[in-house]
């Protein structure tokens, strides 16, 4: 018997507005800004007409934002599942851009000690493993069909590097995964058979100063 075919669908939100450009993380109150609404409008657009009958989010506000055009789309409530939250950071709060001061301060060089784990934050390992558990229950709630997943961007990239048997620890500046972009995990069954990825809010972000400024997550 022929096993069904599923698409997750993994989401990054839109940008954010965020004036004093700190690493907002699990704060609450960061929504998204009036470009971050239309980056989710267009990547709700682009899966318009696809098979979607499961639309789950991480809690925090910008999230449950960038899932709301697929409710509207789709006909389906928001889910929400904590183990799609942004991933914990001891620096939250605080700006911590090049020439922000906080990488030089040596109060903060404990918190910075081990870029492996990292000493700064949730590990990497488990942020990876509680999002592969949200994976596959989307898959399950989605069986044969497509599901939609709304989250952040370090948690999809440690997810997508975990299912492509890629080590955890890197660079920062090279994770592909922009401002609303897709990351598609395709099933067949249970077996990640394909992963696929997409950006249909490009033409937004190059208007975006999250972007420009590295500061979106």
């Amino acid at each position: 018997m022929t096993e069904p075919t599923t698409i997750v669908h993994m989401l990054r939100h839109g940008e954010v507005y965020n004036p004093e450009k700190v690493l907002y993380g699990r704060l609450p109150g960061y929504r998204l800004s009036e470009l971050g609404v239309q980056m989710a409008k267009a990547a709700a657009e682009s899966l318009a007409g696809h098979d979607v009958t499961y639309l789950v989010a991480s809690p925090l506000e910008r999230a449950q934002q960038t899932a709301e055009p697929f409710a509207a789309e789709f006909k389906l409530p928001i889910a929400v599942d904590e183990r799609l939250i942004e991933s914990a950071n001891v620096f939250e709060g605080k700006r911590v851009s090049v020439g922000d001061g906080a990488l030089r301060d040596p109060r903060n060089w404990w918190a910075l000690r081990n870029p492996i784990t990292p000493s700064w934050g949730e590990p990497y390992q488990q942020i990876a493993l509680r999002m592969y558990a949200a994976l596959e229950s989307a898959r399950e709630r989605a069986e044969g069909h497509e599901a939609v997943c709304v989250s952040h961007q370090l948690p999809i990239w440690m997810l997508r590097c975990y299912a492509e048997h890629r080590r955890l620890f890197h660079d920062p500046r090279r994770r592909q995964c922009a401002l609303a972009s897709i990351t598609s995990f395709h099933f067949e069954g249970t077996k990640i058979t394909g992963i696929g990825y997409a950006e249909p809010a490009a033409h937004l972000i190059s208007l975006s100063a999250t972007a420009r400024t590295a500061k979106g997550a």
